[in-house]
């Protein structure tokens, strides 16, 4: 299971998010598989360690796949979440208040972005 936090605006124009995971099915050789999510563009971004961004919205709803790195986000409301590398962060806050982070620890922030296509399921699950 991969670990996944949805983060996105809510009615009230301030950043929410939940804790979830990526579906995936038993596949072959025991792995477990996700289906395909159509993606428009993927880029790669590093920041130094001891790094953190003040308020700010995503640009774009989009996956953030951490490589490296351990980071501690914020919300209006001072509810604060972890990723650390292996997370996925499905990033849909894309008005209103947004949120921060900080980088926790000496590793520089290593991620991966992947904005998916309009429309398209996600194969995000809310954990129970």
């Amino acid at each position: 299971m991969i670990r996944c936090v949805r983060m996105w605006t809510g009615e009230d124009g301030n950043s929410l998010f939940e804790e979830g995971f990526i579906d995936m099915k038993d596949g072959m050789r025991g792995d477990a598989v996700g289906l395909p999510v159509p993606a428009k563009e993927v880029s790669f971004q590093e920041t130094s360690s001891g790094g953190s961004f003040e308020w700010h919205q995503d640009p774009v709803p989009r996956f953030v796949i951490t490589l490296s790195g351990t980071l501690e986000f914020q919300v209006k409301s001072g509810a604060t979440f972890i990723i650390k590398p292996g997370d996925i962060l499905l990033a849909q806050d894309n008005g209103g208040s947004g949120h921060t982070w900080k980088l926790i620890g000496d590793e520089p922030w290593r991620r991966a972005y992947v904005v998916y296509e309009d429309g398209v399921d996600l194969q995000f699950k809310p954990a129970e």
